[in-house]
């Protein structure tokens, strides 16, 4: 129902000349797709615990959500306008994410609803005070990790169907004080990133943008933070992980070869690294299948080896 109204307002996806010239068939697919899912999940976790006494931790985490999906609306809404592939810059990207972080995190402290410890199997490390910048950097890290990985037909959503699916096994088995809530808000969440795969599955009908990539990297976050699963996040999103990683790794050789000899030279073809393999001649439905399979490996070895009961 959404598509034709986003034609009609002309929000279609800009293409980067610098990207895979093969993308460039996808100039004019409608984006900011996440606009239309995520508040529907939201909706649905809303009314599903509103008279119920998890509600409190739903309302928070349903702030987080948004206001990281309304980060990304303005993103995607300056790039059209700009005719550009970059809406806000990142340093303004990073301090509105920052800012929301800041206070997702002092409310959750306020309502002891962050444990101090790390639990990874079924051992606790406990970290103090500590957990508090580290959940900040979570919040950024995973909701720019999302963000970069949303690059090719249905690679973001696909692993994110896998990964919360994931998350609401692994809350439930641990059988933790919030798992009546989280552990359904999961399975709603990647019902909700299930619902729009079929529509951005390749070829692409619809992109997320922004509005949707940050969102889901943000409730992945925040899930994890107040479930104590920061470790089995960790793990069953390594290509989340590993599409950071590509980046940072890419940037800083460049930039200190270009230092040192005066030339920057790359170890990949292209960051993010699916990229890379695309430009090696790879099929697209080829690597996002692959890295959904990696994901899925990854979900059943968090479930098996560091999940305790």
């Amino acid at each position: 129902l959404g598509i034709p109204k986003l034609k009609n307002l002309k929000l279609r996806q800009i293409i980067r000349e610098e990207g895979p010239k093969n993308h460039f068939i996808k100039q004019g697919t409608p984006t900011m797709g996440g606009i239309f899912f995520i508040p529907i999940a939201i909706l649905i976790s809303n009314i599903i615990y509103f008279d119920s006494d998890d509600y409190k931790i739903i309302l928070i985490l349903s702030f987080l959500v948004m206001s990281f999906m309304f980060i990304g609306f303005i993103d995607d809404l300056l790039s059209l306008r700009k005719q550009f592939n970059t809406g806000l810059t990142s340093n303004q990207k990073l301090t509105l994410q920052l800012f929301i972080s800041i206070i997702f995190i002092i409310i959750c402290s306020s309502n002891n609803l962050i444990p101090n410890t790390i639990q990874i199997g079924n051992r606790l490390f406990n970290i103090g005070s500590l957990i508090y910048p580290l959940g900040i950097f979570v919040l950024l890290a995973e909701s720019n990790s999302t963000n970069l990985t949303d690059g090719l037909d249905g690679l973001l959503s696909g692993c994110s169907v896998l990964i919360f699916t994931g998350l609401a096994i692994s809350i439930s088995i641990e059988n933790s004080s919030n798992n009546y809530s989280l552990g359904p808000l999961c399975m709603i969440m990647a019902g909700a990133c299930m619902g729009f795969l079929f529509l951005n599955k390749y070829p692409a009908k619809l992109f997320m943008g922004d509005s949707g990539s940050l969102a889901i990297g943000a409730s992945l976050g925040g899930i994890a933070l107040i479930s104590n699963n920061l470790w089995s996040l960790l793990i069953m999103g390594g290509i989340l992980a590993v599409e950071s990683i590509s980046v940072i790794i890419q940037v800083s050789i460049f930039k200190i070869s270009k230092r040192i000899k005066g030339k920057g030279y790359k170890l990949f073809l292209m960051t993010p690294i699916h990229h890379h393999f695309e430009i090696q001649g790879n099929n697209e439905s080829l690597i996002v299948g692959s890295f959904w399979f990696v994901t899925l490996l990854l979900v059943i070895i968090n479930l098996i080896f560091f999940i305790k009961p």
